[in-house]
């Protein structure tokens, strides 16, 4: 799709996060408040991302995840605020998600710091 195709599918504030690397200021996303069982989606294309039960409250002010589901996303180092960090994208379509720390709790120890504007959410 065209940039313009994704704004306008996507609305200003997720298109900025998906196709333009951005981060939704914390503690906005209602997403961050979302505990019922489900699965979380990426807004840009569908493709399920989480599963509810690896969702933990990480205190950051955005939606945090141990683990996502198999195959659901890709990373790539980020460089861009001067130090390293794992930068974590839809495997589909691509689109910025957020990043990935190793602060987590168990089992992984990882800490899946996403934007909840790139996301939404399908009760189980």
């Amino acid at each position: 799709m065209s940039d313009a195709a994704w704004r306008k599918k996507l609305g200003d504030q997720a298109w900025a996060v998906l196709r333009h690397e951005s981060t939704e200021r914390p503690f906005t996303s209602p997403l961050n408040d979302e505990h019922r069982a489900g699965t979380f989606l990426c807004k840009g294309c569908a493709l399920p991302l989480f599963a509810s039960r690896t969702k933990f409250d990480s205190g950051t002010g955005w939606p945090s995840f141990y683990a996502p589901l198999p195959q659901a996303v890709a990373t790539r180092t980020d460089s861009s605020l001067m130090m390293q960090r794992v930068e974590v994208h839809c495997r589909q379509c691509g689109g910025h998600l957020g990043h990935v720390f190793d602060d987590g709790p168990k089992p992984t120890g990882k800490r899946y710091c996403m934007n909840g504007v790139a996301m939404t959410f399908r009760p189980a």
